[in-house]
């Protein structure tokens, strides 16, 4: 405990310095290409991966309430283009395509693809914990998917979640001889639920992908960080996106690929950034010892 609060000490003292020194490992480490192999597989699972998660949650959930709860969601993810690839998804579940052995496995298989790539980019982020054994190619097979069962129950409780406070938004209370609305804090506690809900998310990737397991902490460090950066940037793409951008000029049709790709790579890029922020204060924490 000693060593960590001389850690978060000099950090708080030389904040400057930690961050060009995160911005070099980063640099170093080809951060930069990395996540855009990450964004190129990604936006390949995405599509697969949306309609499996959709299929699964429609079980449990009313498809138009789940679509309701994901948007935004997807928006933090791909600013602007959620609905175009909602209506995707819904269309292809309004076609009752049936979805057989082989239709299925490629769907499973593509939705792996991000996985697999982002575990990759780990292990070069945190080269320095020297791992001798690689992780088995059955454990890799199968993390996706645990990682896709985590995160349908985390939308299950979102959804629950988000449905009791839109209910609560209806309510008032009487204080002070007149009635106050709930639906301002019903508004604020959405959005913690949400960022709460993107931290985690990014705090179970720092700790599963990564072969050396990290402590908790540590990937709170790495998911805060990254959450907190994507938080603000994407408000911005948002922005550009819809204001002056001529990509729909442009790129025509590709429009919604081109944006969604340049959106990813941006969240990918955040995403190695907030691990290397880990791998640095690792750096720190052994030098301190």
């Amino acid at each position: 405990m000693r060593f960590v609060s001389k850690t978060v000490l000099k950090l708080v003292r030389h904040p400057l310095e930690f961050t060009l020194q995160t911005l070099r490992g980063f640099h170093k480490n080809q951060g930069l290409l990395l996540a855009g192999a990450i964004a190129y597989y990604t936006l390949l699972s995405l599509l697969p991966f949306l309609i499996l998660l959709v299929i699964v949650l429609s079980h449990f959930v009313d498809q138009q309430e789940l679509f309701r709860v994901m948007t935004p969601y997807l928006e933090w993810l791909v600013p602007s283009q959620s609905r175009a690839l909602l209506d995707d998804v819904s269309r292809f579940l309004e076609n009752q395509i049936q979805i057989g052995a082989v239709l299925l496995i490629t769907m499973l298989f593509f939705s792996s693809l991000a996985f697999s790539v982002i575990e990759k980019s780990m292990l070069v982020i945190f080269m320095h914990h020297k791992v001798s054994n690689k992780r088995h190619f059955l454990v890799s097979a199968i993390l996706p998917y645990c990682f896709f069962a985590l995160l349908c129950l985390a939308l299950l409780l979102v959804t629950a979640g988000s449905l009791f406070l839109h209910a609560m938004a209806q309510q008032s209370i009487h204080l002070f001889g007149r009635d106050w609305s709930l639906q301002g804090l019903s508004g604020v506690l959405l959005y913690f639920l949400g960022l709460s809900l993107k931290i985690g998310i990014l705090t179970s990737i720092y700790l599963i992908m990564p072969i050396k397991q990290l402590s908790v902490s540590h990937a709170l460090i790495g998911g805060i960080a990254a959450a907190l950066l994507w938080e603000c940037i994407h408000y911005l793409l948002i922005w550009y996106f819809t204001s002056i951008s001529n990509a729909s000029i442009v790129y025509g049709s590709l429009t919604t690929s081109v944006i969604a790709l340049l959106s990813m790579e941006i969240a990918a890029a955040l995403l190695l950034l907030g691990a290397q922020v880990i791998s640095e204060y690792e750096r720190l924490e052994k030098e301190k010892a």
